[in-house]
């Protein structure tokens, strides 16, 4: 019977692989001892105690829109707001780099994802995969929340501009 042989690159592979799993522990190991890790903590929020930031928009975003920022994944960067969208306001076609992931949570909206519309109610589910071009509307007469989670940092490109 033959014996198994290491050839050197095998060898190599498997010292790369455990310097890797080394430093990983390292690192791991350094953030628990200096308190940077960072812990994941509990949340429940009603609604009607969301701590809005300031209206803002223009420039594409819907004229009064709002947000609170809820938490932040440290890993992808990613982050879970609730965004409030002012009745009658629109949202210019735009598309981020990551994944989107978002409830209604009040009111009603219509989104355009590529060539579809959807006309939504508090309830739904919408998933926006990255690069999609995607635009809102929000009718006139009730304001719409969303909730939100991006699939890594939130950024926005414009359509038009």
């Amino acid at each position: 019977m033959k014996k198994p042989s290491i050839t050197a690159d095998s060898l190599s592979f498997l010292l790369l692989a455990g310097l890797l799993l080394a430093t990983t522990k390292v690192e791991l190991t350094a953030q628990e001892a200096t308190g940077t890790a960072i812990e994941t903590m509990p949340l429940a929020i009603n609604l009607d105690a969301v701590n809005w930031g300031p209206p803002g928009g223009g420039n594409g975003f819907p004229v009064g829109v709002r947000t609170a920022r809820q938490g932040s994944d440290p890993v992808t960067g990613g982050i879970t707001y609730y965004a409030l969208f002012p009745a009658d306001s629109h949202f210019d076609l735009h598309w981020h780099t990551h994944d989107e992931f978002v409830v209604v949570v009040k009111g009603s909206v219509t989104i355009v994802l590529g060539q579809q519309s959807h006309s939504l109610s508090p309830g739904s589910y919408i998933v926006i995969p990255g690069k999609m071009k995607h635009s809102w509307d929000v009718p006139a007469g009730d304001d719409v929340v969303i909730l939100v989670r991006r699939g890594g940092p939130a950024d926005f490109h414009f359509v038009d501009q």
